[in-house]
């Protein structure tokens, strides 16, 4: 049949002459061949409806192996008119044709039987070697010009019915008698109506097995719904629940805020006061540095007066040149111990009682200081006088400078105490201070844990908020299915009304008369009465016209009528007379 349609094809453009439009029948016949050849052991695909057999999955294989058939296969898609894979395999098919490239897309497409094997059986036409064969048909077809019309046309709906009475003439013996030419006719118009009744039984048992099919999918969808509504009901459960733990987690959390927050300040102020304490302490430990740096500079004076005042000495008391040589010693030793009071005195900067005491103690020391400087100047006077007795007061002075040595060695010991003390305080400080930042840390991770409590009643919030979406979508599907059940009803329901206007048409084929449409008869050809919702229209099955009840409600026993059918009054008549005739 493919090489027929080829071959009646390409000759009947050959002698026309021209471009081939969309209704030109050899060409419609040819894609009714090729939609065959293609349907042939093809895999049928379960969907929500039903099996499904469509040769668009194939077809769009060839995209992925010719990339110049993008084009094509986009336009084909984006029909707005074609909702089924079948319309846009067919307008495929069409714009290929136009391309002329039919024949290498199809050999592309069968030199990967291995991609095949998803979509054909073993058995099937496009996996055997007659698939080579049709290719190299196809070739031919590259001298034939196509222009058509896709947009407006229906592709998805159009009935794939052979014509075979287009390849059944034979040239040789067109030159026989009409009997001969009225036989084949008729034969082909019984070929043909046979052809329309398998088709019709097929189309009916497909949409029986769809009704099936709905009425199953409906029940599921009741089942769907049921189980959707006890989940909707348990879901608001929960989200009152939830809504109640919620409030209770949010007072919860309030009240320990409030009370983090007054502790927080509380220990704010503590802080305050603790630095302004130690503010004020170390001002005063800075005052009394500066009164200390200032009684130094006054006992350096003195010292370096009775350095001069010594010298003086020397000259006077060359007799008490060992006892010089002694204080001297004493006054190196008294330099450095006050350069050891000078670096403790360094180290109690930041500490304030204490160092006020001492203050204190040293200005005593420095008025004992002046008392034994003018003791010693009344000594050197009383030296020129009392020269016999200077043995007793060199004795009695190296007695004072050993008291003097253990005096300031026990006030040294007493500044290194002090400084013990001081070293002891700044630890405890220093300990409170840690413990302060540690009860900050603990407080910050409170209010961390608090914060990551409000995060998660957040996302539990916006989990909440994706279900109610969830229950919106569910509803929508729900109306969606609910549309889309209405609409295959209407579906159906037109299919009907082609069943019967196909099944009045084969009557009309049989009887050989012309069969007048509903549409365009609006009242009854008898009595001319206008049709309504009770006066209904009716065919008589003679002549083929539209007649009312009252006018065709004879009944008779026709020759293409196993039993007696509708005829109106006139033909009725006629019928009685003919058989009332030949009776006699």
């Amino acid at each position: 049949m493919m090489k027929l349609s080829i071959k009646v094809l390409i000759q009947s453009s050959l002698s026309l002459g021209r471009t081939l439009d969309s209704d030109y029948p050899p060409l419609q016949q040819f894609f009714v061949v090729l939609e065959h050849c293609l349907k042939h052991g093809l895999k049928a695909k379960k969907s929500f409806i039903g099996q499904n057999k469509s040769i668009w999955g194939p077809l769009e294989l060839v995209e992925k192996l010719c990339p110049e058939s993008s084009d094509i296969a986009t336009s084909a898609r984006d029909l707005p008119s074609l909702k089924t894979g079948l319309g846009r395999a067919r307008a495929w098919l069409h714009l290929a044709l136009m391309q002329k490239k039919v024949a290498d897309y199809m050999k592309a497409l069968l030199d990967r039987k291995d991609l095949l094997t998803e979509f054909y059986d073993p058995g099937a036409l496009m996996m055997e070697d007659e698939g080579t064969v049709i290719v190299g048909l196809l070739v031919g077809l590259n001298v034939i010009d196509a222009n058509l019309c896709i947009k407006g046309e229906d592709l998805d709906s159009q009935v794939a019915v052979i014509d075979f009475s287009l390849y059944l003439k034979d040239p040789v013996n067109s030159e026989t008698p009409k009997d001969d030419t009225k036989m084949t006719a008729i034969l082909d118009q019984k070929h043909y109506i046979e052809e329309l009744n398998r088709h019709l039984s097929g189309t009916v048992s497909d949409l029986q097995a769809k009704m099936d099919s709905l009425e199953k999918t409906n029940s599921k969808l009741v089942e769907e719904l049921t189980a959707a509504t006890d989940r909707i009901n348990s879901l608001r459960e929960e989200q009152e629940q939830l809504r109640k733990e919620n409030e209770c987690i949010l007072q919860t959390s309030q009240k320990k805020e409030e009370a983090t927050l007054q502790d927080s300040q509380v220990e704010l102020e503590t802080y305050k006061q603790t630095r302004q304490g130690l503010d004020e302490m170390y001002n005063v430990v800075w005052k009394q540095y500066k009164e200390e740096k200032r009684i130094r500079q006054e006992l350096e004076r003195e010292l370096e007066l009775q350095v001069g005042l010594k010298q003086e000495m020397e000259v006077a008391m060359r007799l008490l040149e060992k006892d010089t040589h002694e204080k001297q010693d004493t006054l190196a030793a008294l330099r450095l111990q006050l350069d050891q009071v000078k670096v403790l005195n360094l180290q109690m900067f930041n500490k304030a009682q204490d160092c006020q005491r001492e203050a204190e103690k040293k200005q005593e020391e420095a008025v004992q200081l002046e008392k034994k400087m003018s003791e010693m100047e009344n000594a050197t006077k009383e030296l020129e006088q009392r020269l016999q007795n200077s043995e007793q007061e060199r004795n009695q002075r190296n007695q004072s400078d050993k008291d003097m040595r253990s005096e300031l060695e026990g006030r040294v010991d007493a500044l290194q105490k002090q400084l013990a003390d001081l070293d002891t305080l700044r630890v405890g400080l220093e300990s409170e201070l840690r413990s302060e930042k540690e009860q900050r840390q603990s407080m910050q991770k409170a209010l961390q844990r608090e914060q990551d409590n409000s995060v998660e009643l957040r996302t539990q919030l916006q989990q909440l908020q994706g279900l109610h979406t969830e229950l919106q979508d569910l509803k929508q599907e729900k109306q969606q299915l609910q549309q889309m059940c209405e609409q295959q009803e209407q579906a159906l329901q037109e299919m009907g009304l082609h069943l019967s206007q196909s099944k009045l048409k084969m009557e009309d084929f049989k009887e050989g008369h012309a069969w007048l449409k509903d549409d365009e008869a609006t009242q009854c050809k008898q009595c001319q009465k206008e049709f309504s919702i009770s006066r209904r229209k009716h065919h008589c099955r003679n002549c083929g016209d539209i007649y009312c009840n009252s006018c065709s409600s004879n009944e008779l026993a026709l020759p293409s009528y196993p039993r007696p059918v509708r005829v109106c009054d006139i033909c009725h008549s006629l019928l009685l007379q003919r058989s009332s005739s030949t009776g006699s």
